[in-house]
């Protein structure tokens, strides 16, 4: 009699053991299963989208231009000048350009001090200038207008060489410069230059190089 309600409780225990095992396994397996709303993520990010209008720049790489300024020539004040420039833009990064301008020079210090005769005539004082320059792109980007405009724009330097012509002779003249634009439209553009145009003269004596600096404002376009 013992002998059977000992193997009946081996069954038994028999029983429960393989109930556990099979009930682990399902667990585990379910486990490892992926929850459908589990693998979405948990924030869904809200990002605005804003319509962006890219400039509608010509392609026509011609640019030409017009400036007035004011122009400082050594041992003659400073004048106004003006003149305008024809620019061809061979890459996003270069262009080159050719300039012509005007300017009127002013008395010397020494013409001030002694009351003499003018060392130049009318029509001597009426200077000339043209060169070639080469340009370059160096910071392109965009100039901000309050929080919603916003202008392509561009910094850029320019070396060249020309000539420069008064008092009746003609100076051949290195030219260095850095200027900015900045477009207004898909053909207008405003600019602002300096340039230091730089000659040997010896009209009032010794012999020297001379510095010239001009400041100009401009408006051009492209075709």
């Amino acid at each position: 009699m013992d002998g059977r309600i000992f193997i009946f409780l081996l069954r038994a225990a028999g029983v429960v053991l393989a109930i556990a095992l099979l009930s682990g396994c399902g667990g585990r397996n379910k486990s490892a299963q992926p929850v459908g709303d589990e693998t979405e993520s948990v924030i869904q990010p809200e990002v605005e989208r804003r319509d962006i209008k890219p400039p509608k720049i010509d392609n026509d790489n011609f640019e030409v231009s017009a400036y007035v300024g004011l122009m400082s020539v050594e041992d003659f004040e400073t004048n106004v000048s003006y003149g305008g420039r024809l620019a061809y833009h061979v890459s996003e990064g270069f262009f080159v350009e050719g300039t012509y301008g005007l300017t009127t020079l002013g008395e010397t210090s020494f013409e001030k001090l002694s009351g003499g005769a003018p060392i130049l005539t009318d029509d001597q004082r009426k200077l000339s200038y043209y060169d070639l320059s080469l340009g370059w792109n160096i910071l392109p980007g965009e100039t901000f207008i309050g929080r919603k405009r916003a202008f392509p724009s561009s910094l850029y330097v320019v070396v060249g060489a020309g000539n420069t012509s008064f008092a009746d002779d003609d100076y051949f003249s290195f030219v260095l410069g850095a200027g900015y634009r900045m477009l207004f439209n898909d053909w207008l553009a405003g600019h602002v230059d300096f340039r230091d145009r730089m000659w040997d003269s010896d009209l009032l004596g010794s012999s020297k190089t001379t510095h010239n600096f001009e400041i100009v404002f401009g408006l051009s376009a492209f075709f």
